[in-house]
């Protein structure tokens, strides 16, 4: 069992820079890829960014390359998302989650979630 809990989340204006951040507790951290992921109001769950368990590999898909920054410290037992020029299309709730599978890809299950932490942005 894993439990995840996201925060930094606020009310920024376009443009503006922020760092989410998600705190694990439970199993074997280092061992797991996390991920980020957001859902806007209306829209359905949408993929952001992941890192592998040892922070040595990031993956993400073409539409968040350039802005979306996912980061980690075993150590901490820590994963961060830092998200550059906020856009109001980036307004959602952000959650991140960790799998069993240590290096992710685009068929990566996901098994524990975080609760999310509210992102509102701005124009």
């Amino acid at each position: 069992q894993v439990q995840l809990v996201e925060s930094g989340g606020g009310l920024v204006q376009a443009g503006d820079s922020l760092r989410l951040s998600c705190a694990a507790s439970g199993g074997t951290f280092n061992n797991y890829a996390m991920g980020w992921f957001r859902q806007g109001p209306g829209k359905e769950r949408e993929f952001v960014v992941a890192i592998s368990g040892n922070g040595g590999i990031r993956y993400y898909t073409d539409s968040e390359k350039g802005r979306f920054t996912i980061s980690r410290d075993n150590a901490k037992k820590m994963v961060y998302l830092q998200i550059n020029g906020l856009k109001p299309e980036d307004t959602a709730v952000y959650r991140c989650a960790a799998s069993r599978t240590a290096v992710p890809n685009m068929s990566t299950i996901y098994t524990w979630w975080g609760q999310g932490t509210q992102v509102t942005v701005s124009s």
